[in-house]
C-alpha cells in the first residue's frame, strides 16, 4: 500500500515545484495521454470511456485558452489553434470519430514538441 502513496506524493512534488513553462508541458502530455485512451476506447466501442477522456482533453484546452495572455500577439494564435482543437474534440465526442482524435492528438504532439523545443533554447540562454 505505501507504494501508490509514495507515487501520489511524488506526482504532488513535481506539481508544486514545477515552472510555469513545465506545468504547460504536463498538460500537452496530459491532453495527448487522455487523447490517446478515447482512440482506443472507441475502437474497443467503450463509448463511456470515450466520452470521459475526451472531457479531460477539452477541459485541458479550456484550460490552457483562459490562461492566455492577450497581451502578447502570440496569444491570438493559440487562441485560434485551441478555439479550432476544441471544436473537433467536441465533434469526435458527437460522432464518436477516432480520425478526428488521432487528428487532434497529432496537433498536440506538433504543439508540445514546439513547446518542448522554446524551453530547450530558455534553458540555453539562461545558462548562457
Amino acid at each position: 500500500m505505501a507504494l501508490p502513496n509514495a507515487y501520489s506524493q511524488y506526482n504532488n512534488s513535481k506539481i508544486l515545484t514545477a515552472s510555469p513553462a513545465e506545468l504547460t508541458l504536463m498538460l500537452y502530455e496530459g491532453a495527448i495521454k487522455f487523447c490517446n485512451i478515447a482512440i482506443v476506447a472507441i475502437e474497443k466501442k467503450e463509448i463511456e470511456k470515450a466520452h470521459i477522456n475526451i472531457v479531460k482533453v477539452e477541459k485541458i484546452i479550456d484550460h490552457l485558452r483562459l490562461t492566455l495572455d492577450m497581451k502578447y500577439p502570440v496569444a491570438q494564435d493559440f487562441e485560434r489553434m485551441y478555439s479550432y482543437l476544441f471544436g473537433r474534440l467536441i465533434q469526435a465526442n458527437i460522432s464518436k470519430d477516432a480520425e478526428i482524435l488521432n487528428e487532434v492528438c497529432e496537433h498536440l504532439r506538433s504543439i508540445r514538441d514546439n513547446w518542448k523545443e522554446v524551453m530547450k533554447v530558455n534553458r540555453e540562454k539562461g545558462s548562457a
